[in-house]
C-alpha cells in the first residue's frame, strides 16, 4: 500500500455522498490518448456540473422584475434539464446509489464495486444535477478495509481537472455543512 497516496486523501477535504455509480475494469496504466479523452470529457463534465449547481444556488430572494423573470427561466432550465436527463439516462438504466467518499487523489467505495479479480477501474459518478454526464476516473486499488470498502487512487487528471475535482468537493462540503447548521438552529 502507498501510505503517501491515503495520507494526502485523507489530508484533504472530502465528499461523502450517495451517486449513482458503477465501474468497469480498465487496463493500468490508461494509455495516454484514452487519458486525454478521458481528461477532456472530465472537464467538460465538471463545468456543466459547476454551472448546474451555481445556476441552482445564486438565485436570491429580490423582488424585481428582472429577478422575477430570471427565475421563471432559471424554472424552464431546470425543467429542460431533468427532460434530457430522463431521454438520455432513464431512472431505470442507472446504476445503483452507492455511498462513497471522494476528492481529487482518489475513493473509498464498496468492494463490490471493483471488478471481480481486477485491481484497476474506471470508476463513473453521475451526479442529480446532470447524470447524462458521468465524471470518469481511472483508478486503482490502493488499500482494502475489513468492513469491505476499498480505497482507489485515481490516475493524474492534470491540473485543470484535479482543480474542477477540488471545487467540486468544497462545494459539496460547504453545502452539508451550511444544511447542518440549518437543522441545528
Amino acid at each position: 500500500m502507498n501510505t503517501s497516496s491515503w495520507d494526502d486523501f485523507e489530508q484533504r477535504v472530502s465528499s461523502e455522498e450517495s451517486l449513482h455509480v458503477d465501474s468497469v475494469a480498465i487496463a493500468w496504466p490508461l494509455p495516454s490518448t484514452q487519458q486525454l479523452r478521458l481528461v477532456e470529457r472530465n472537464a467538460n463534465t465538471l463545468a456543466a456540473v459547476a454551472a448546474l449547481e451555481e445556476r441552482r444556488a445564486d438565485i436570491g430572494e429580490d423582488d424585481s422584475p428582472l429577478m422575477q423573470e430570471l427565475l421563471r427561466m432559471d424554472a424552464k432550465l431546470t425543467a429542460l434539464v431533468d427532460i434530457v436527463n430522463q431521454l438520455l439516462v432513464p431512472s431505470g438504466d442507472l446504476p445503483p446509489r452507492q455511498s462513497l467518499r471522494f476528492n481529487a487523489i482518489g475513493a473509498v467505495l464498496p468492494a463490490a464495486l471493483v471488478p471481480e479479480d481486477q485491481t484497476s477501474l474506471l470508476l463513473r459518478l453521475r451526479f442529480d444535477v446532470c447524470r447524462s454526464l458521468p465524471l470518469e476516473l481511472a483508478a486503482r486499488v490502493e488499500r482494502q478495509f475489513d468492513d469491505g470498502r476499498v480505497f482507489v487512487v485515481f490516475a493524474s487528471q492534470g491540473d485543470v481537472v484535479g482543480d474542477a475535482i477540488e471545487r467540486l468537493v468544497f462545494r459539496h462540503h460547504r453545502r452539508k455543512v451550511a444544511e447542518a447548521r440549518h437543522l441545528t438552529t
